[in-house]
Protein backbone atom coordinates (compact mmCIF):
# COMPACT_ATOMS: atom_id res chain seq x y z
CA UNK A 1 0.00 0.00 0.00
CA UNK A 2 0.98 3.46 -0.87
CA UNK A 3 1.94 5.93 1.71
CA UNK A 4 -0.73 8.23 -0.15
CA UNK A 5 -3.46 5.01 1.04
CA UNK A 6 -2.17 4.85 4.25
CA UNK A 7 -2.27 8.19 4.84
CA UNK A 8 -6.16 8.28 3.83
CA UNK A 9 -6.68 4.94 5.61
CA UNK A 10 -5.32 6.63 9.24
CA UNK A 11 -7.07 9.99 8.00
CA UNK A 12 -10.52 7.82 7.81
CA UNK A 13 -9.78 5.70 10.57
CA UNK A 14 -9.49 8.54 13.46
CA UNK A 15 -12.62 10.21 11.74
CA UNK A 16 -14.69 6.76 12.76
CA UNK A 17 -12.89 6.25 16.33
CA UNK A 18 -13.63 10.08 16.90
CA UNK A 19 -17.08 9.17 15.85
CA UNK A 20 -17.40 6.16 17.70
CA UNK A 21 -16.13 8.25 20.97
CA UNK A 22 -18.96 11.02 20.11
CA UNK A 23 -22.06 8.21 19.86
CA UNK A 24 -20.56 6.72 23.06
CA UNK A 25 -21.09 10.13 24.80
CA UNK A 26 -24.19 10.63 23.36
CA UNK A 27 -25.87 7.29 24.87
CA UNK A 28 -25.49 9.01 28.02
CA UNK A 29 -28.14 11.84 27.16
CA UNK A 30 -31.26 9.66 27.97
CA UNK A 31 -34.21 9.45 29.96
CA UNK A 32 -34.89 5.73 30.94
CA UNK A 33 -37.96 4.86 32.09
CA UNK A 34 -39.31 1.38 33.21
CA UNK A 35 -42.15 -0.06 31.21
CA UNK A 36 -45.11 -2.21 32.34
CA UNK A 37 -44.58 -5.49 31.10
CA UNK A 38 -40.67 -5.30 32.75
CA UNK A 39 -37.79 -4.01 31.54
CA UNK A 40 -37.05 -0.06 30.31
CA UNK A 41 -37.14 2.14 27.65
CA UNK A 42 -35.00 5.12 26.59
CA UNK A 43 -36.04 8.45 24.98
CA UNK A 44 -32.48 9.19 23.90
CA UNK A 45 -30.57 11.37 21.73
CA UNK A 46 -28.01 8.97 20.43
CA UNK A 47 -29.87 8.26 17.52
CA UNK A 48 -29.00 10.98 15.53
CA UNK A 49 -25.68 10.54 16.11
CA UNK A 50 -25.96 6.99 14.68
CA UNK A 51 -27.41 8.29 11.47
CA UNK A 52 -24.86 10.94 11.42
CA UNK A 53 -22.17 8.71 11.35
CA UNK A 54 -23.50 7.08 8.04
CA UNK A 55 -23.67 10.71 6.96
CA UNK A 56 -20.64 11.99 7.63
CA UNK A 57 -18.35 8.30 7.30
CA UNK A 58 -20.67 6.40 4.71
CA UNK A 59 -21.93 3.23 5.37
CA UNK A 60 -18.89 0.76 6.59
CA UNK A 61 -17.41 3.56 8.51
CA UNK A 62 -20.85 4.93 9.28
CA UNK A 63 -21.41 0.69 10.74
CA UNK A 64 -18.80 0.97 12.64
CA UNK A 65 -19.21 4.04 14.51
CA UNK A 66 -22.44 3.69 15.56
CA UNK A 67 -22.17 0.29 16.54
CA UNK A 68 -19.37 0.51 18.02
CA UNK A 69 -20.05 3.55 20.21
CA UNK A 70 -23.29 1.74 21.49
CA UNK A 71 -21.79 -1.42 22.10
CA UNK A 72 -19.65 0.69 24.41
CA UNK A 73 -22.03 2.10 25.95
CA UNK A 74 -24.20 -1.14 26.97
CA UNK A 75 -20.90 -2.29 28.55
CA UNK A 76 -21.09 0.17 30.91
CA UNK A 77 -24.53 -0.05 31.94
CA UNK A 78 -27.35 -2.65 32.52
CA UNK A 79 -27.53 -3.02 29.39
CA UNK A 80 -24.18 -5.32 29.19
CA UNK A 81 -26.15 -8.79 28.35
CA UNK A 82 -27.18 -7.09 24.92
CA UNK A 83 -24.47 -5.33 24.07
CA UNK A 84 -23.50 -7.61 20.95
CA UNK A 85 -27.28 -6.92 20.13
CA UNK A 86 -26.55 -3.51 19.78
CA UNK A 87 -23.57 -3.42 17.84
CA UNK A 88 -25.77 -4.89 15.41
CA UNK A 89 -28.88 -2.67 15.61
CA UNK A 90 -27.45 0.65 16.04
CA UNK A 91 -24.35 -0.27 13.59
CA UNK A 92 -27.45 -0.51 11.37
CA UNK A 93 -28.53 2.74 11.90
CA UNK A 94 -24.81 4.05 10.31
CA UNK A 95 -24.69 1.51 7.57
CA UNK A 96 -28.65 2.16 6.45
CA UNK A 97 -28.19 5.94 6.33
CA UNK A 98 -24.64 5.62 4.39
CA UNK A 99 -26.41 3.30 1.92
CA UNK A 100 -28.81 5.39 0.99
CA UNK A 101 -26.91 8.71 1.12
CA UNK A 102 -23.83 7.76 -0.52
CA UNK A 103 -25.81 5.48 -2.86
CA UNK A 104 -28.84 7.12 -4.06
CA UNK A 105 -27.76 10.63 -3.72
CA UNK A 106 -23.60 10.28 -4.13
CA UNK A 107 -23.97 13.57 -6.40
CA UNK A 108 -26.00 15.29 -3.79
CA UNK A 109 -25.17 14.04 -0.35
CA UNK A 110 -24.45 17.48 0.80
CA UNK A 111 -28.49 18.81 0.63
CA UNK A 112 -30.63 18.37 3.11
CA UNK A 113 -33.50 16.14 1.60
CA UNK A 114 -31.25 13.57 0.73
CA UNK A 115 -29.92 13.23 4.26
CA UNK A 116 -33.43 13.42 5.03
CA UNK A 117 -34.25 10.53 3.16
CA UNK A 118 -31.52 8.32 4.26
CA UNK A 119 -32.14 9.38 7.38
CA UNK A 120 -35.45 8.47 7.65
CA UNK A 121 -34.72 5.30 6.28
CA UNK A 122 -31.96 4.34 8.89
CA UNK A 123 -34.93 4.92 11.21
CA UNK A 124 -37.20 2.97 10.04
CA UNK A 125 -35.37 -0.09 9.82
CA UNK A 126 -33.80 0.41 12.87
CA UNK A 127 -37.70 0.69 14.22
CA UNK A 128 -38.12 -2.57 12.97
CA UNK A 129 -35.04 -4.75 13.69
CA UNK A 130 -35.59 -2.81 17.14
CA UNK A 131 -39.08 -4.72 17.17
CA UNK A 132 -38.12 -7.78 16.27
CA UNK A 133 -35.55 -8.27 18.99
CA UNK A 134 -38.26 -6.95 21.61
CA UNK A 135 -40.58 -9.45 20.54
CA UNK A 136 -37.69 -12.11 20.54
CA UNK A 137 -34.96 -11.38 22.66
CA UNK A 138 -37.06 -9.07 25.33
CA UNK A 139 -40.51 -11.08 25.19
CA UNK A 140 -39.87 -14.76 24.80
CA UNK A 141 -36.22 -15.02 25.93
CA UNK A 142 -35.53 -12.70 28.98
CA UNK A 143 -39.25 -12.11 30.05
CA UNK A 144 -39.99 -16.13 29.09
CA UNK A 145 -43.57 -14.70 27.94
CA UNK A 146 -44.98 -17.41 26.81
CA UNK A 147 -48.17 -15.95 24.10
CA UNK A 148 -47.44 -13.51 21.49
CA UNK A 149 -49.75 -11.12 22.59
CA UNK A 150 -47.26 -10.38 25.37
CA UNK A 151 -44.57 -10.17 23.15
CA UNK A 152 -46.58 -7.53 20.78
CA UNK A 153 -47.51 -5.58 24.11
CA UNK A 154 -44.38 -5.09 25.05
CA UNK A 155 -43.62 -3.77 21.87
CA UNK A 156 -46.59 -1.36 22.35
CA UNK A 157 -45.27 -0.20 25.38
CA UNK A 158 -41.80 0.90 24.01
CA UNK A 159 -43.10 2.01 20.59
CA UNK A 160 -43.34 6.01 22.03
CA UNK A 161 -40.15 5.90 23.29
CA UNK A 162 -39.17 4.31 19.78
CA UNK A 163 -40.94 6.38 17.32
CA UNK A 164 -39.77 9.71 19.41
CA UNK A 165 -35.95 8.82 18.84
CA UNK A 166 -36.63 8.03 15.07
CA UNK A 167 -38.55 11.19 14.74
CA UNK A 168 -35.74 13.24 16.86
CA UNK A 169 -33.18 11.47 14.41
CA UNK A 170 -35.12 12.39 11.25
CA UNK A 171 -35.40 16.29 12.09
CA UNK A 172 -31.97 16.49 13.63
CA UNK A 173 -29.02 14.61 11.98
CA UNK A 174 -30.04 16.10 8.81
CA UNK A 175 -29.63 19.67 10.04
CA UNK A 176 -26.17 18.71 11.70
CA UNK A 177 -24.98 16.74 8.41
CA UNK A 178 -25.67 19.53 6.22
CA UNK A 179 -23.62 21.91 8.76
CA UNK A 180 -20.77 19.66 9.68
CA UNK A 181 -20.70 18.91 5.55
CA UNK A 182 -19.90 22.22 5.01
CA UNK A 183 -17.99 23.22 7.91
CA UNK A 184 -15.60 20.91 6.99
CA UNK A 185 -15.21 21.66 3.38
CA UNK A 186 -14.54 25.28 5.00
CA UNK A 187 -11.73 23.68 7.02
CA UNK A 188 -10.32 21.81 3.90
CA UNK A 189 -11.32 18.74 6.56
CA UNK A 190 -13.20 17.12 3.39
CA UNK A 191 -10.84 14.22 4.06
CA UNK A 192 -12.31 12.87 7.17
CA UNK A 193 -16.00 12.56 5.11
CA UNK A 194 -16.92 9.69 3.23
CA UNK A 195 -16.86 10.25 -0.41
Amino acid sequence: MDQRKTHQLLIKLTATAMMTAIVFVGNFLRVTMPVPLGGVTSFTLANILCALSGILLGPLHGFLAAGLGSFFFDLTGIWAKEALITLCTKGMYGLVAGLVLYGLFRSRKEKYVPQLAATTCAAIGYMVVYSIKTYFYNGMFENHFTEPVQCWALIVSKLPATVTNGVIAMVFAPVLGVALMKAMRSAHLEKLLAK
